[in-house]
């Protein structure tokens, strides 16, 4: 007895101990059939290589050969098997040729591989061919096989349910190791023209270690029953045999010119040259990354897109144009339609950085958050602008290395995906998607929809959100406006008061100045009454009512009598009524003379004018004062808060009054000359 002879019986004792333990647990089931014919199968070939180790018997070449390929095929017809297809994930046209489609591609391998190992061996002698191609031919057939194998039993794993992985993982390893290994025994026959003596001796071992694997496997799923997804695999499939063939042919090639051209450092250098091409196929074969990438590739240049993305933009766009809802639930009504979703909840980014709650749609609010669980989430969003399956990070974090998902989001009932909302390189928000009914895995395609339709919605979130910051400084300018207003008044009615206190107590015993001291604190109240009314209710001034001109010119000039030099009114003719709120035109025109008054010495005059002229009612104020340049009245007599009165002045006199007069559709106009007066021409347009 040899080494090869234990190893080979090895695995026979192995193989049919399993064999009998599935016979034993079968219940009739395809599956079944299936795992205990490959079984059966791996037995028998363990036993014809046992003896072909023992020198006097000397079993045919075919022989062993249709033992191995039986054996193969027996375990790549149980892989083949095992895949289902998902219905959701293929279109409708077609799933009448998936099935056909599998069966054909066992056949023609099959065949294949039948005429490689036999009819070329058979074919050889009987023509100038050299020998050394029937050995080719097998040793090639053998890798194939091989490869398929491996790549069967990847797209199993890969594919399967969550759920199912924990059944099947085992078995997956167990069988990839025995297909693995004849790869490599294999791939180092045709590099260096002859089958290593030692690799062929371990390799009963190398397939008894699988037993236990497979009988784990069956333990946990006697079924075999996996709901496999596939979607465009057979021409995924198909490259890959092919391109892996193509590497192969590459890699035998480059090892015998390595070989031929090394010299005395060939052999060595030529098994290094294997060991690296053998690592890089296997990279190549089970990276994860570079077979998504290929997915993706023939997707896009060899089938049809999913969406008709005309359709798909113009009921996007509408939904975001529409005014019935809020912006924010139209942006989260748009992206969840694009996946059949109907529900979502969106996050917003403050002006102090923090993210919140804007609007949910049929979805409920997180019960808590803050900011701070949410900062690993928002920086890996930031850093790779990705769509996140919660469900898939759920199901393997690998996926998404380096993120964190809060609590308060996991536990959301129904979230599904994120979606974020880029505008100008910055995260402005972010949508929570809820669990749709149609869809239940992405793809690149989706992803893409998504990613594309978050920068469009982000845009719309933007302006959103500017006009939001916009309105409130408005209502901030408004209310302060309103302030400003007020305090100019009350400083008014502040200085009326002054007044009578500086003139109490030389004119106190005098019924006159009693009198108008009654008339000036009634006035005081009933200003100040409604300045309060105005505090209350936002509002600058009361409701408007027709004004005539006339009597209010006399009243403001009765009431600045008092003060030198005293204020004359010329009507010229009789002008019609403005409508227009009382109070604030009796300020305007008791500030302008008040000026006017101020600039003039006693002695000299101010003149109020009333008429009527080319459709407007003209009200104009002349003082004999101090004047004014044009630099003056162009840079500073309208600026709001810029006084020449110091302290006592607000300085927002001048630019209230033009304001108002500007809201009845006139304006006001200034001709002034240092050290000869002013005149302020106050232009109301008639009414109709």
């Amino acid at each position: 007895m040899n080494i090869g002879f234990i190893s080979y019986s090895v695995a026979f004792a192995a193989y049919f101990a399993l064999f009998i333990l599935l016979v034993f647990s079968w219940r009739g089931r395809q599956f079944g059939t299936l795992v205990i014919f490959a079984t059966a199968s791996t037995a028998i070939w363990a036993a014809i290589s046992a003896s072909s180790t023992l020198e006097p018997i000397q079993l045919p070449t075919m022989l062993m050969q249709a033992a191995e390929l039986t054996k193969n095929s027996a375990w790549c017809l149980f892989l083949l098997k095992t895949v289902k297809r998902h219905d959701a994930d293929i279109v409708s046209t077609d799933s009448p040729k998936l099935a056909t489609s599998w069966k054909a591609l066992f056949f023609c391998g099959f065949s294949l591989a039948i005429i490689l190992l036999f009819f070329v061996p058979l074919a050889i002698p009987h023509s100038s061919l050299p020998m050394s191609i029937a050995r080719d031919s097998s040793l090639l057939a053998w890798i194939s096989i091989a490869i398929a194998g491996m790549l069967l039993v990847e797209h199993i794993f890969r594919y399967s349910e969550q759920a199912d992985r924990w059944a099947i993982k085992y078995l997956c390893l167990g069988i990839a190791g025995m297909f693995a290994y004849d790869f490599f025994l294999y791939s180092e026959a045709l590099l260096f023209k002859q089958v290593n003596p030692n690799l062929w001796s371990a390799r009963g071992f190398v397939s008894s270690l699988a037993v236990p694997l497979i009988a784990i496997s069956v333990a946990r799923n006697p079924k075999w029953e996996l709901g496999i997804h596939v979607s465009r695999d057979v021409v995924f499939h198909s490259v890959t045999v092919v391109g892996a063939g193509i590497y192969l042919l590459t890699m035998a090639a480059a090892g015998y010119f390595i070989r031929y051209y090394g010299g005395t450092w060939g052999g060595t250098v030529q098994i290094a040259f294997f060991v690296g091409s053998g690592i890089l196929l296997i990279i190549l074969l089970f990276s994860g990354n570079i077979r998504a990438q290929t997915r993706v590739l023939l997707s896009k240049h060899f089938f049809s897109y999913r969406y008709d993305y005309r359709e798909e933009w113009l009921k996007f766009t509408r939904t975001l144009a529409t005014s019935e809802t809020t912006v924010p639930e139209r942006i989260i009504r748009a992206i969840a339609s694009l996946v059949s979703s109907e529900g979502g909840v969106l996050w917003g980014k403050q002006d102090q950085g923090a993210y919140t709650v804007l609007s949910n749609w049929n979805m409920p609010e997180p019960s808590s958050s803050n900011n701070t669980e949410f900062e690993p989430l928002i920086d890996f969003v930031k850093a790779n602008s990705w769509i996140i399956d919660i469900e898939e990070f759920r199901h393997d974090p690998s996926l998404y290395s380096g993120l964190a998902l809060p609590p308060s989001l996991t536990e959301m009932e129904g979230a599904w995906l994120v979606v974020p909302l880029e505008f100008n390189a910055e995260l402005c928000g972010f949508v929570i998607i809820r669990h749709s009914e149609v869809y239940k895995s992405l793809n690149w395609e989706d992803r893409d929809l998504l990613k594309t339709a978050g920068l469009q919605a982000a845009s719309h979130l933007a302006q959103y959100q500017t006009d939001q910051t916009l309105l409130q400084a408005r209502q901030f300018e408004a209310f302060n406006r309103l302030s400003a207003y007020i305090v100019h008044d009350l400083k008014n009615i502040l200085a009326q008061q002054s007044l009578i206190i500086a003139n109490a107590e030389k004119h106190k015993h005098k019924p006159a100045f009693v009198d108008d001291v009654i008339l000036t604190i009634e006035n005081s109240v009933a200003r100040m009454t409604g300045l309060m009314e105005q505090m209350r209710s936002g509002l600058r001034g009361s409701q408007p009512t027709n004004v005539d001109i006339a009597s209010l010119l006399n009243q403001v000039i009765s009431s600045h009598s008092s003060q030198l030099p005293v204020p004359k009114l010329e009507v010229c003719e009789q002008v019609p009524g403005v409508f227009a709120d009382y109070e604030q035109l009796s300020t305007v025109f008791s500030h302008i003379i008040q000026n006017a008054q101020e600039a003039t010495k006693n002695t000299g005059q101010v003149i109020v004018r009333l008429f009527e002229k080319a459709g407007q009612i003209i009200i104009e104020v002349e003082d004999k004062g101090c004047g004014m340049d044009a630099t003056f009245i162009k840079n500073r007599l309208f600026n709001p808060f810029d006084s020449t009165k110091g302290l006592t002045g607000m300085g927002i006199g001048a630019f209230e009054s033009r304001e108002f007069i500007r809201s009845l559709g006139g304006d006001i106009g200034v001709k002034s000359t240092p050290g000869s007066g002013s005149l302020f021409c106050i232009a109301i347009p008639c009414p109709n």
